[in-house]
């Protein structure tokens, strides 16, 4: 097994005269004699010449998506579009495919629709083999940035007892029997009975334990799967994704703004040099994708050239107050073609209205800061004015937001007072107040879906398209 050279390696050079071991899924076997063989390295297939007389016994089981294992020489190839080809030595099917079952037959291009369906198969197309490339280096270029900045990577906890965002829309994990749960006196079931002895969750974030841990190490990202309980079907949530999120001690709003946008360059740039041709499958089928849609919806930029954009400029910033008064005298507010009329300071803004600032207003992304406190969360570090807080968003076309964080406060009479206004039980979180307690500083943070950073980078459009298994409303298949 140890001899298999990955087809990829063997197509990026012009060798000839030497032979090889290869493995892969047959994706087209044609004339008897040529067959187009990929092993996932790459969406581009290696051609394998057999022998016209190869057993046809043999031949019959060489259906397009059989595993097979071929040794031969790589040759110079005749044929267009390749360098390079192998003429087969050695045959073998490792497993057959029944080609009247296999649900991807190249005569039928799949909707990414029914592709999700059958998503433990959809690994195997042109379109998610460059996904999934794409979002292991963008993984990669995740650990790479902060390593090389001297970050602790700290693993917080999937089950927790604290509600992070004050969201209340969290999973519950419980190991009681359902049908009777032991109750209290007062009619209540009885957490006490429970596995942890009390209610416990899964995650929303990180962001409370990791923000114990950058007041001892200074700086730490935590990188791993969060839930959100919302019943949300649309094209941008997910049930179960993953969350960056980097904790700063001694930062302050600036620097988190500053880290943010260095690090998004740092990954969209290691993605570029990376997966290119991936990058490049990807743009051309975003191409054919827009051709169905109106000229006005059609993105002014191809996927490439908008990456780059993104690298090449500084993202705007501007107060949160300076965005509600661009969008108050926008011409679809106006016009009231927001589906959310924006009318008053206070607002929450929604995907619209990011949207318009980033595409059509300013047309790079843009970071919003000093929200008002009353839509932000309690622990977003108080500004003089009694109003807003020290929070920041990134905004990027087609997605909205794509980073939130914040100066977190480290004043412990200030936080205290907040989570009594916001009813948040502040023995319960004592442990979490203990770093404003001991040794409290100025410190950061900010949390990155990852998912809507693959989503960004590929260009698509749907979230589910960029999570191997996407876990949705009434959906947890495989």
């Amino acid at each position: 097994m140890s001899q298999r050279v990955k087809i990829k390696q063997i197509l990026l050079s012009d060798k000839t005269d030497y032979e090889v071991t290869v493995k892969g899924w047959v994706r087209t076997f044609r004339n008897n004699q040529f067959i187009a063989l990929n092993d996932g390295s790459t969406n581009n297939n290696l051609q394998i010449v057999i022998e016209l007389d190869t057993d046809p016994a043999l031949q019959r089981r060489l259906t397009t998506g059989a595993a097979i294992s071929v040794t031969g020489q790589v040759v110079a190839s005749l044929g267009k579009g390749q360098k390079v080809e192998v003429k087969a030595r050695e045959l073998e099917v490792l497993g057959d495919c029944d080609g009247e079952k296999y649900p991807l037959q190249l005569k039928n291009r799949p909707s990414l629709e029914y592709l999700r369906e059958i998503a433990h198969l959809r690994f195997r197309t042109n379109t998610f083999g460059a996904i999934f490339r794409l979002r292991h280096s963008l993984a990669f270029a995740v650990h790479k940035f902060f390593n090389e900045k001297g970050f602790v990577y700290l693993h917080t906890p999937i089950i927790t007892a604290s509600d992070a965002e004050g969201a209340g829309e969290m999973f519950r994990v419980t190991t009681l029997d359902l049908k009777k749960p032991p109750l209290t006196v007062d009619g209540d079931i009885d957490f006490k009975e429970d596995f942890f002895g009390r209610s416990t969750n899964l995650t929303v974030s990180g962001q409370l334990e990791g923000e114990l841990g950058a007041m001892a190490f200074g700086d730490i990202y935590t990188f791993g799967p969060t839930f959100r309980a919302e019943n949300s079907n649309t094209a941008r949530h997910l049930a179960e994704f993953w969350m960056i999120e980097p904790e700063m001690a001694f930062y302050d709003l600036k620097d988190n703004m500053d880290l943010a946008e260095e690090f998004i360059k740092y990954v969209i740039r290691y993605a570029l040099e990376n997966n290119r041709e991936d990058l490049e499958f990807l743009a051309s089928r975003l191409v054919e994708e827009e051709k169905s849609k109106p000229q006005q919806d059609r993105s002014e930029m191809g996927l490439i050239e908008k990456l780059e954009f993104v690298l090449n400029n500084e993202f705007m910033r501007i107060t949160y107050t300076e965005a509600i008064d661009i969008l108050k005298n926008s011409k679809p507010n106006k016009n009231k073609k927001f589906q959310y009329l924006v009318e008053e300071w206070g607002t929450d803004l929604q995907s619209e209205h990011e949207r318009f600032l980033v595409e059509k207003h300013f047309k790079k992304p843009v970071i919003l800061t000093d929200y008002p406190a009353a839509i932000k969360s309690f622990y977003m570090k108080q500004n003089e004015d009694g109003k807003t807080v020290r929070a920041m968003d990134i905004l990027f076309p087609g997605i909205g937001e794509i980073v939130g964080g914040s100066q977190r406060e480290e004043n412990y009479d200030k936080l205290v007072k907040r989570m009594e206004e916001l009813h948040i039980p502040v023995e319960e979180l004592s442990w979490y107040l203990d770093t404003r307690r001991f040794g409290t500083a100025p410190h950061a943070g900010f949390g990155l879906g990852f998912e809507r950073l693959v989503l960004f980078v590929s260009g698509m459009t749907n979230i589910r398209d960029v999570i191997p298994f996407p876990r949705t409303p009434k959906n947890a298949e495989f």
